[in-house]
């Protein structure tokens, strides 16, 4: 009977999720395009430094659609990219791109820097727990696509080249279609011709789709037009498009990249397929902020993961649990309270999972007034309301209170309904994991021992051999022995 009611409770909940469209800018039910399935694309980093807490955010929410998706029982294609082009950060000027920089500040070719910090990537979204996507394209893998969809464009005369590079004509665009959809903003207010620009272009504000590449930009490919690489946002509507079709259901990413990113996305792909409905839902997280301001690495004004849960001992479990306690759509500010108040929320989540894991239902008499059905509702409704995690937390305080004060709930009707629930929603769709301190505490025991072992070995080097005999003494002391390999001078 559970059973049935499990099955049924995912099978309903398909049709009440509400998402909010960023084109609309409303709360819309959410429909796929076909039945079953639901593809995504998501806008991924650009690997040239190792990601901040801001950039996490955005990642763990798109991982909760993702999960919860699946849950209800679609079966999902989640596209995320990896630009590992290196575009310049101010297409009218030649400054040096991100990547090149990188890769002459650290002494490593381009794509040296480009797999270390995809590895890096990779690893910091694994300790988070997010489910890898279903598909991880790269913009270097895909310039033949790009390159034969900026010929698509100057066919229909909506790009034109000139001096070995290809622009996307805005103006010509604009005779058809409206831009600013996304961003609700207007050409005419955005762009000012005072303004300096790379005067070999038609109009001001049309945008780079293709870039002739000068001595001193490393990474460039062969074209029709010379020796170059792609604009920014002509990668992501090749990618997207190449294995979610010319029109799909979500496309996610941050609130900054609404524009110019995301409208150029759309203005592309109208001008190619001639479909208004390219995306059918546009969804864009808020920011992360510190000290009340946006999150970057350039101003120094970021934290790391590595800040928090080496420097203040809070584990990555811990970090999610309290991002997830703001909605995706509301700027939220990094504090150190919330964390402490987080860490606090979970082990109490974590306390009433385990009494719900070590406790056997019992037959009684006893009729416990709580509806173990209204609160599943509740829950659904609160993630079907534009994905309000927040509410879901609150619901799951509510009953995790419940469970910890209420001695005999092993009575409770429908026990195994509420333990199984409770798993669905902090583990399967939440992603939130089950914190090994005994494991934890090792990994740090052994980072502490390698990271002395290092200073020993420095301090040798140096000849500071008081130091280098304290250390090997105290590491012998418990258990660990070193034999030294003679320097030579």
């Amino acid at each position: 009977m559970e059973k049935m009611e499990e099955k049924n409770y995912q099978k309903e909940n398909r049709n009440h999720l509400k998402i909010y469209n960023s084109l609309t800018e409303k709360k819309e039910l959410f429909y796929p395009i076909h039945k079953k399935y639901v593809g995504i694309y998501v806008c991924g980093p650009t690997v040239y430094n190792s990601l901040h807490l801001g950039n996490c955010r955005t990642f763990i929410s798109f991982d909760i659609v993702f999960r919860y998706l699946k849950h209800l029982g679609y079966k999902v294609r989640y596209v995320r990219n990896i630009t590992d082009v290196g575009h310049l950060e101010n297409e009218d000027f030649d400054i040096e791109d991100k990547i090149s920089k990188k890769s002459r500040i650290e002494g490593l070719e381009p794509m040296e820097i480009v797999q270390k910090y995809t590895i890096s990537f990779h690893n910091l979204l694994n300790v988070l727990n997010l489910l890898p996507p279903s598909i991880e394209p790269t913009a270097t893998g895909h310039i033949i696509e790009q390159i034969d969809m900026i010929q698509k464009l100057i066919q229909k005369k909506l790009a034109y080249e000139i001096n070995g590079s290809v622009y996307f004509n805005l103006t010509e665009y604009r005779k058809f279609h409206s831009y600013g959809r996304i961003s609700k903003n207007k050409v005419d207010q955005l762009f000012y011709k005072k303004l300096k620009f790379t005067e070999e272009k038609r109009g001001f504000h049309d945008f780079s789709l293709w870039k002739k590449a000068h001595s001193n930009h490393i990474m460039n490919w062969n074209s029709p037009w010379g020796k170059g690489f792609p604009g920014w946002h002509i990668e992501c509507t090749t990618m997207s498009t190449k294995y979610l079709g010319e029109t799909f259901d979500i496309h996610g990413g941050g609130i900054d990249l609404k524009f110019p990113h995301h409208e150029c996305e759309l203005a592309q792909a109208i001008g190619i397929y001639e479909k208004n409905d390219f995306v059918h839902y546009w969804m864009h997280t808020n920011m992360l902020t510190l000290n009340g301001k946006k999150m970057s690495k350039s101003t120094g004004n970021f934290l790391e993961l590595q800040d928090i849960t080496c420097n203040k001992n809070f584990f990555p479990s811990i970090f999610r649990f309290y991002i997830l306690q703001t909605h995706y759509r509301n700027i939220m500010n990094f504090s150190n309270k919330g964390l402490v108040e987080a860490e606090k929320g979970y082990h109490k989540i974590m306390k009433a999972i385990k009494i719900l894991k070590n406790s056997e239902p019992e037959i009684s008499e006893n009729c416990d007034t709580f509806n173990v059905y209204h609160w599943i509702d509740i829950c659904y409704k609160a993630i079907n309301d534009d994905f309000n995690i927040p509410l879901l937390i609150t619901h799951l305080f509510q009953v995790s209170t419940y469970i910890i004060n209420n001695n005999s709930i092993q009575n409770l009707p429908h026990f195994h309904l509420l333990k199984k629930y409770m798993i669905y929603f902090v583990f399967d769709i939440l992603g939130i994991q089950e914190i090994n301190y005994h494991e934890e505490n090792s990994k740090k025991f052994k980072t502490l021992i390698e990271k002395l072992i290092k200073i020993r070995i420095e301090a040798r080097k140096q000849k500071h051999w008081i130091i280098s005999d304290k250390i090997r003494k105290e590491l012998y002391h418990i258990g660990i022995s070193l034999h030294d390999k003679k320097f030579s001078s």
